[in-house]
């Protein structure tokens, strides 16, 4: 047999040892090292547990314990050494605690596997994401009912397939945000559910022959529930696809976001400024101010939407239990944790920033025939059947578009060529404001209704 070092979680059964290649291309301590705070909890939970058990003494635990706080030390202050050949984050917390406990610290490992091990540690990683994740879409969304509110009676159109269709309130339509993310925030809370259940105790696939207590491991870290099978338990990675997905939507509706920003700032619409701090110039254009930051958002949105399809496919061909396969799956889960937690968090930091520009926002409103519908529903009220109603607005709008003169600004003998219905009081509903006030229900845009949802819209925040 050859004298040569092998991997000591596993070099017993092998002659010789991993090609150099190999030990690099199959390592995974290059990434799965930032999972090391929730290996060590997980660690030391097991170590509790095992003592319980009867399998560790008290001494043996406290010694367990006190060397993982210490090698956790050791990382955070960035003296500890990451070992490729070691493999992963495990094998290298495991390698220092044997190292400085001798055989206490290879008892650690009874009872359980990698497999179970990371497992574990990836749902303890997530649950902390999700986590933080929530708390900057809280803190967008609290941005957005605070613009909302000072803009409730700031009128700007509303767009069908990006043509002016009818005014609404600038705080109406930051508040269609608001409702996106709420469900992005109710998928994310239900995702956790899922995400807080407990592999521990699986070992490699068929669970162990020690006589382990996993309700003890599953309270000392904080999981819901238990894992109700030992080959799912290891190979499940539904929590991740799941959480990709849930990511997947928030990027969306962040991306759509983006795209009416950068719109909006364009020298074409002029609707909004936003600060110099989340733009950036040219090298060439001196004029320019670029908003990089929605830009960005919208680009990144496709790094989330690939982690959701990687995973998807990682998964598809995998039989029970565990393969080498899902030493894939940590990658695309971070990245996409990372980039959605980073852009919910610059556009809570922009939005309250931005600054609308209201005359803008009117002047374009009064363009395009905004208020036709309301000329309609007024035509309505006079008993005329809509259908006919919307031929005789048309006509309208035609004679409007072939003299220049938008609808508030004909006369009433203008107006009634169209319909002797038309009298007097109908330049109180061709107006912005009476168009956007006549709007006056739950999820109108009514500037009284929008101030409502603002005051809904805090009291679900201060629910969670």
């Amino acid at each position: 047999m050859s004298s040569e070092k092998t991997n000591q979680s596993w070099g017993g059964r092998f002659s010789e040892p991993v090609d150099a290649f190999v030990a690099r291309f199959t390592a995974s301590v290059d990434f799965d090292k930032r999972l090391y705070r929730h290996d060590i909890l997980g660690s030391q939970a097991h170590a509790r547990m095992l003592t319980q058990a009867g399998v560790l003494s008290e001494a043996e635990r406290d010694a367990i314990v006190a060397g993982l706080d210490e090698i956790r030390r050791e990382i955070e202050a960035g003296t500890f050494e990451w070992r490729v050949d070691l493999e992963d984050v495990h094998m290298n917390i495991e390698a220092r605690l044997t190292e400085r406990l001798g055989v206490v610290g290879k008892k650690l490992h009874t009872g359980r596997s990698r497999n179970d091990q990371v497992a574990t540690d990836i749902r303890l990683w997530l649950r902390d994401e999700i986590d933080a994740i929530l708390v900057e879409l809280n803190r967008l969304q609290a941005g957005l009912l605070q613009l909302a509110e000072t803009e409730a009676d700031t009128i700007m159109p509303g767009f069908t397939h990006l043509q002016t269709a009818q005014p609404v309130t600038f705080g109406h339509h930051l508040l269609a945000w608001f409702e996106m993310l709420s469900r992005d925030h109710e998928r994310l809370v239900d995702c956790r559910k899922r995400v807080n259940r407990m592999p521990l105790g699986s070992a490699a696939l068929a669970g162990t022959t020690y006589p382990i207590q996993r309700q003890v491991t599953c309270e000392l870290l904080g999981f819901e529930a238990i894992g109700g099978n030992s080959l799912d338990g290891v190979s499940d990675r539904d929590f991740a696809i799941e959480f990709c997905a849930a990511a997947s939507l928030a990027m969306m509706h962040l991306s759509r976001f983006s795209e009416e920003l950068v719109l909006w700032t364009s020298a074409q619409f002029q609707f909004i400024d936003l600060p110099d701090r989340f733009c950036t110039g040219s090298s060439i254009m001196p004029q320019k101010k670029n908003p990089d930051v929605p830009e960005l958002v919208r680009g990144k949105t496709g790094r989330v939407f690939g982690a959701l399809t990687g995973l998807l496919t990682l998964m598809k061909g995998q039989p029970l239990a565990y393969n080498k396969d899902n030493q894939e799956d940590k990658e695309p889960l971070f990245d996409a944790a990372d980039t959605l937690r980073d852009s919910l968090r610059a556009f809570a930091d922009m939005v309250p920033a931005i600054k609308p520009k209201r005359e803008i926002m009117r002047e374009a409103a009064r363009r395009g025939f905004s208020t036709a519908t309301d000329l309609a529903d007024y035509l309505v009220r006079k008993g005329l059947p809509f259908r006919d109603c919307h031929e005789i607005v048309g006509h309208a709008v035609k004679y409007g578009v072939d003299s220049g003169k938008d609808l508030a600004e004909m006369s009433l003998d203008e107006l009634r060529r169209f319909s002797d219905q038309i009298e007097q009081d109908v330049f109180a509903v061709l107006t912005l404001e009476g168009s956007v006030n006549a709007r006056d229900h739950i999820g109108g845009t009514a500037p009284a209704q929008v101030r409502a949802a603002v005051k809904r819209g805090r009291e679900l925040l201060a629910k969670r």
